[in-house]
């Protein structure tokens, strides 16, 4: 749960590991974050109340099958934990966002990621949302 993935983050904070070029373009300068280490700071200061689940772990397209339009399998399973459900939402909707918007190359106009939250037929808890993506941001 959260105290286990704040102590890994932790560790790759104090190690050097975080790689700040490869986060969000806001995660990190002006209007971010100084530098993985404040960012780990407001991570532990702000921790959200937890609903756990079983989660995936990395829940973005690119682990996932699917097969006649419905998921047939899913791959990278090596994080799978009780988690909090919001972590798993979290990475599926920035993996939904960047796989329509040009991103990885292609603009897919039709393709909606806030439908995710009618699918699972949720409100969305932007405040979990923005924390589990910063918290991958250490990973």
């Amino acid at each position: 749960m959260p105290d286990a993935e704040l102590a890994e983050a932790r560790r790759r904070v104090e190690q050097g590991l975080v790689d700040v070029e490869n986060a969000e373009p806001d995660t990190f300068g002006p209007d971010g974050f100084a530098n993985p280490e404040e960012l780990l700071k407001w991570l532990e200061e702000n921790r959200p109340k937890q609903e756990p689940v079983f989660s995936h772990g990395d829940f973005c397209l690119p682990n996932v099958f699917f097969k006649d339009g419905a998921v047939s399998g899913y791959l990278d399973l090596g994080f799978c934990a009780v988690a909090d459900r919001y972590q798993d939402v979290a990475l599926c909707y920035r993996s939904l966002t960047h796989n329509a918007d040009g991103s990885y190359g292609v603009i897919y106009p039709n393709v909606r990621p806030e439908k995710l939250f009618d699918a699972l037929q949720i409100n969305p808890d932007w405040e979990k949302i923005r924390y589990y993506i910063l918290l991958d941001e250490l990973f």
